[in-house]
């Protein structure tokens, strides 16, 4: 049978474990060019990088983009999300995970529209981190930053945005 003050201090050791094992989050509200709200989008810090979970509706289908922009506003779907500005690239690397001069930070894996609109999706990116890590630039920086979701497939080379086409949905990412 346990003493009191073991059990106390095994509640205290549980507690601070669950503590510092919590994974720092941040999530988006994904909104359409209309400013219709889409879909969202987790994000949780892992020890490389980013988790990042896609859940959406609406879109048209088939293979579409998907890239972190430097900056986290979606004020201007009518315009098209350009707010959002170019991809998180704080060292100037080309675009494309395939490119050899790349990639850039904001460089993600092209996501699947099924034929209903519907898509969820989980990819990790190791090219940036929550709050800055290492060498990886932070989302939650200053001036924030943007999850965009392009219309078209992006090819992982061609400059500036791999073909990806028009934005057709924004997330602004903010900590949970």
């Amino acid at each position: 049978m346990h003493r009191p003050s073991q059990l106390i201090l095994a509640l205290l050791l549980a507690g601070a474990v669950s503590a510092a094992g919590a994974a720092d989050r941040a999530s988006a509200e994904l909104i359409d060019r209309s400013g219709k709200t889409t879909g969202s989008i987790t994000l949780t810090e892992a020890p490389t990088g980013i988790l990042i979970q896609v859940s959406a509706k609406g879109l048209a289908p088939g293979a579409k983009g998907i890239h972190i922009h430097s900056v986290g506003t979606c004020e201007d779907p009518d315009k098209g999300f350009v707010a959002s500005k170019g991809h998180l690239n704080p060292t100037g690397k080309k675009h494309g995970l395939m490119n050899p001069e790349g990639p850039d930070s904001g460089d993600l894996p092209v996501i699947f529209v099924h034929a209903d609109g519907s898509v969820e999706a989980e990819m990790f990116t190791s090219l940036a981190s929550l709050r800055g890590a290492g060498d990886r630039p932070a989302l939650l920086d200053a001036d924030g930053a943007a999850i965009v979701i392009h219309e078209n497939r992006d090819d992982h080379v061609t400059q500036p945005i791999g073909g990806a086409g028009a934005r057709i949905a924004c997330g602004v990412v903010k900590a949970e």
